[in-house]
């Protein structure tokens, strides 16, 4: 018996030293762009960090969060196509589109992935609708792809994704005028990011009281706030800004929440501004 137990805890340490079969270091990357313009320097870099050693290598726009299929898929290939990358192709799934094996097995081999603007919430219905959409996604990000996304498709990297809308102030605005308990309307988003909180357009359209409120009803995730024009590339827990604009970013140290006559408050939020070219460890 003594000797069982001395082989069960050598083999537990063995375990414990292995890589797991997915490794870390084998996952892609994160293209997570604030909105506006794509400016060349976002594109040539999601095409760098892309593997297109192969001659068939291809990338592809998924548009289930734009108005018009169509329109959306024009507009998602066409930088990639103005910086000499032709081998592109648009998918609108569970709306125009099928959710095939074949689809899928596009959305698992592709190089690299756009996922447009328009709004979030279209597009998580879809993956509700069809969960194969996302473990097709996930799948393609573990094998190394760069998933991308501006805007809407920014939003929905992260678990906890802001939809834009605001419980006691219904009428849209782009712009929270609030700092309110149980006003931010969250739901689900994909979660490629964790520990996260994205928000997008974030300087040009002065989001501070969206994020502020975010990282005080969810004290344990930063909020990033990504301008127009401006994307963080996202490399396991390395983030870099890519682009013309500046990325703020939020930390509630304390993780306490003070609520009063339903204001909401805390101490102590660390705040950094990144200009292009900084990093910064999550």
């Amino acid at each position: 018996m003594k000797h069982f137990y001395i082989s069960l805890i050598l083999l537990l340490i063995l375990i414990s030293g292995c890589e797991p079969v997915q490794q870390q270091s084998e996952k892609g990357a994160l293209m997570i762009i604030g909105g506006g313009s794509r400016p060349d320097v976002i594109i040539e870099r999601i095409l760098e960090e892309s593997d297109l050693s192969d001659p068939n290598a291809f990338g592809l726009v998924l548009t289930m969060s734009g108005f018009d299929p169509d329109t959306s898929g024009f507009y998602g290939e066409k930088p990639f196509r103005d910086n000499g990358f032709e081998n592109m192709h648009s998918f609108d799934l569970g709306r125009r589109d099928s959710v095939t094996a074949t689809a899928l097995d596009s959305v698992r081999n592709a190089a690299f992935m756009y996922i447009a603007g328009g709004n979030q919430s279209r597009f998580m219905k879809r993956v509700e609708e069809h969960p194969e959409i996302e473990e097709a996604i996930f799948e393609a990000y573990a094998n190394g792809a760069v998933i991308s996304g501006s805007s809407a498709g920014a939003a929905i990297m992260s678990r906890i994704m802001i939809t834009g809308d605001q419980v006691k102030h219904p009428e849209y605005t782009s712009t929270f005028y609030h700092l309110e308990k149980d006003n931010l309307v969250t739901v689900e988003g994909l979660g490629l990011i964790t520990d996260v909180i994205i928000d997008q357009h974030f300087v040009k359209r002065a989001r501070n009281n969206r994020l502020l409120t975010a990282i005080m009803e969810y004290p344990d995730h930063i909020g990033i706030g990504i301008d127009e024009a401006t994307a963080i590339l996202v490399k396991r827990d390395t983030v870099e800004v890519v682009g013309l604009s500046q990325v703020m970013v939020y930390r509630n140290t304390t993780g306490t929440v003070k609520i009063e006559n339903g204001k909401i408050g805390t101490k102590n939020i660390q705040l950094d501004i990144y200009l292009p070219g900084e990093k910064f460890n999550l």
